[in-house]
């Protein structure tokens, strides 16, 4: 399984970002994908995860800017992330698991910036 995640960049805070996520290989359902993120100097936390049926949950209460959602049929990951602030600077990962194994894929991560 290999997982290719586009859209990081800089941005202000205030602004808004989309980040995609799209799997491919052998990917078996029911799974669930995610997002990640570890900021400079920490370590990686969970920001949200959604499933293959498109049930969404989230790492952080703090975190009700963000926004997970999945192209239904397709194994791509959107987060929607709105209101940023600095502290959400951060090289942001997604994930894939299969529901009921423990093998986690991971993409390369991307670099986000949120500039005050």
């Amino acid at each position: 399984v290999q997982l290719q995640a586009s859209g990081g960049g800089l941005v202000q805070a205030g602004g808004s970002l989309r980040l995609s996520c799209a799997a491919s290989g052998s990917i078996v359902s029911p799974n669930v994908m995610g997002w990640y993120r570890q900021p400079p100097g920490k370590e990686r936390r969970l920001v949200a995860l959604i499933t293959s049926s498109g049930r969404p949950s989230y790492g952080d209460s703090d975190q009700n800017h963000f926004a997970i959602s999945r192209d239904k049929g397709k194994d791509t990951v959107y987060l929607q992330m709105n209101s940023l602030k600095p502290e959400d600077t951060a090289v942001y990962y997604c994930s894939l698991r299969t529901l009921g194994q423990t093998l986690q894929y991971w993409g390369q991560g991307t670099q986000f910036t949120v500039s005050s």
